[in-house]
């Protein structure tokens, strides 16, 4: 039967004997100056001392302070809290002091209150900002993969909006986990699922110990005519560029730098096998494997760097549902054969976010499999170019048992795919009720155009976490479309049904200077079984508010797919522009798919 044979599965990272071994990491050029600070950054974690609460142009508190300060104090009493009215500020918005301390409520509770009043446009919490700049580890500026303009996956920019993974577990199903001061405050207890102790070379089968002892192995030791290879420190090197520790002054900084990794072992001498994988799975998800403990930390995303040739067994596919529904989101390498993904598993397994890898120039990487089923790309560099344009990590400089720490650059979709699953672990620290498709269609309907080519087929292009983040409201500074002042947001957000309550969607502009058009496009895409439930409306920076569809009793149609014109001219272009729809009758339900402004 399909699913009872044992696929051996081996790493994906290209390599060289030259590479593999140890000193490269000196040889690793510095490609350019460090990226300057990107501005101020809200402090993560800072303490609401105030709210910005902005008034319908027709409210009394709109104009009167004296109305604002009896506005402030009703609701404080509604939540029960002391607030006062500070100061009208230059947008019109009142500034609320929340007191030195809440007595009791939350601060949702506060928020709540002026939310339910019809009066009230919007409400912002004042948040402390401070200066930002790049992280202080001493390797960061050779992280272009990061930061660079033209082919990084602006992580930096995501971060400047307080995302770091913080809370967050990233499972890297890998060869385990060799000891390395870089990475050690960010891992958590694991597994090794190598069922074979010659494979594991740790003196016996499976057990609670994740190190990777190396996976070395001679000539024809692995199958007649295999090449002698050195110990890869794979999963360490994969780690690294989900979970580094960042601003500790050393080495190099992870995507998701506040996340957790669980190293579970499956790859050691020669390989591993599916059924062993297919466990580790199952485990790392949070389900029940007979004979293993329980996972008391099962992981929010699973890295799998790993791959080999055929069909996406019965035994994978069942584990990767299994892992899906208890709400893990599953990322997995493309393949580095310059072929079909669709011929290498699990790349083409169902329900994974399939990555594929761009080098340095925004290029498809000359190894990197391609395909209809590539759902991303993300940053996989080319060290057969040069060293400097590979992707820096975490790594052990000893060719076979364990030696000294180190650092250095491989290329591969194995380096890939953690870029896009420490992307994944930022979303679920910002929102841990995100499910794994909510996941997916956040990196890949936010990605932007490679800047380089790709045949075959690199999904939705290359992964742009600000931009990400920025849809799903978590923050973050991405760059405007350069090929017109078009600015998307494709986050799916659920509009609550029939309760007077909205939801929004926000838009980040910046870069473009002056004054909005008097012809402004709001282009809009709601998915509704009822579109005459619905009212849209557009709220400026300032907090002006304009309705661009009210409601209709008799428009029973589906869906508000529509482009309104605003004159917006009044308004700076540059701010937090923001689109909110409300549903005034129950029985249908919709969601907002995307919306954009053309400026």
């Amino acid at each position: 039967m399909n699913g009872s044979r044992h696929l051996r599965i081996s790493l994906l990272a290209v390599t060289t004997a030259a590479l593999l071994g140890s000193g490269v990491t000196a040889a690793v050029a510095t490609p350019g100056a460090q990226p300057s600070p990107a501005g101020p950054k809200a402090a993560a974690g800072a303490p609401v001392e105030r709210l910005i609460v902005g008034y319908e142009k027709k409210a009394e508190e709109a104009e009167s302070d004296a109305e604002a300060r009896k506005d402030a104090r009703a609701k404080g009493e509604k939540a029960g809290e002391s607030l006062a009215f500070e100061r009208r500020l230059g947008t019109g918005a009142a500034l609320v002091d929340l007191g030195d301390e809440l007595k009791g409520g939350s601060l949702q509770e506060v928020v709540d209150a002026f939310e339910a009043d019809p009066d009230v446009a919007y409400v912002d919490r004042d948040t402390r900002m401070y200066a930002t700049a790049a992280p202080d580890d001493t390797y960061y500026d050779r992280q272009w993969d990061l930061f660079e303009a033209t082919a990084g996956m602006n992580v930096q920019r995501a971060w400047d909006g307080g995302a770091t993974g913080r809370g967050v577990n990233v499972a890297v199903i890998d060869t385990g986990y060799v000891t390395h001061s870089d990475l050690g405050a960010n891992i958590v207890p694991g597994y090794d699922f190598i069922s074979d102790a010659q494979n594991a070379r740790d003196g016996g089968g499976r057990d609670g110990d994740p190190r990777d002892e190396g996976d070395w192995s001679a000539a024809d030791e692995c199958y007649a005519g295999s090449r002698p290879s050195d110990s890869s420190w794979h999963g360490t090197h994969v780690a690294g560029t989900v979970a580094a520790v960042a601003n500790n002054g050393k080495g190099v900084a992870g995507v998701a730098h506040h996340a957790k990794v669980q190293p579970v072992r499956v790859l050691g001498r020669c390989g591993g096998s599916t059924a062993d994988i297919a466990d580790a799975i199952v485990w790392a998800s949070g389900g029940s494997v007979p004979g293993v403990p329980v996972n008391t930390d099962p992981a929010d995303v699973i890295n799998l760097s790993l791959g080999g040739s055929g069909s996406c067994q019965t035994v994978t596919q069942n584990a990767i549902n299994g892992a899906v529904g208890r709400g893990t989101t599953v990322v997995v390498a493309a393949g580095n054969s310059n072929a079909n993904a669709s011929g290498f598993t699990p790349a083409n397994c169902s329900d994974v976010i399939n990555v594929a890898a761009s080098d340095r120039e925004g290029n498809r990487a000359s190894y990197s499999n391609y395909g209809s089923i590539v759902d991303i790309t993300a940053p996989g560099g080319e060290t057969a170019v040069s060293a400097a344009d590979g992707i820096l990590s975490t790594l052990n400089g000893s060719a076979t048992t364990p030696g000294a720490e180190t650092y250095e650059a491989y290329q591969g979709t194995s380096m890939a795919t953690p870029h896009i699953a420490g992307l994944a672990a930022l979303l679920y620290e910002k929102d841990p009720s995100l499910t794994p498709s909510r996941v997916e269609s956040l990196i890949k309907g936010n990605a932007r155009a490679l800047p380089g080519s790709c045949s075959g087929g690199c999904g939705s292009g290359l992964a742009d976490a600000a931009r990400t983040l920025t849809a799903l409201g978590g923050g973050g500074t991405p760059d405007p479309d350069p090929a017109g002042k078009t600015f998307t947001n494709s986050g799916n957000w659920t509009v609550p049904d029939g309760d007077g309550r909205y939801v929004y969607s926000n838009i980040q502009v910046s870069g473009v200077s002056g004054h909005a058009p008097s012809d402004l496009q709001v282009a809009v895409d709601i998915k509704h079984t009822y579109r005459g439930d619905l009212r849209v409306q557009l709220v400026a920076p300032d907090g002006t508010l304009y309705t661009l569809k009210n409601t209709s009793a008799y428009d029973s149609a589906d869906d508000v797919i529509a482009t309104y014109t605003v004159d917006a001219s009044s308004h700076l272009a540059s701010g937090t522009w923001q689109l909110r729809v409300t549903d005034v009758y129950s029985g249908d339900t919709g969601y907002i798919d995307s919306w954009s402004l053309t400026f």
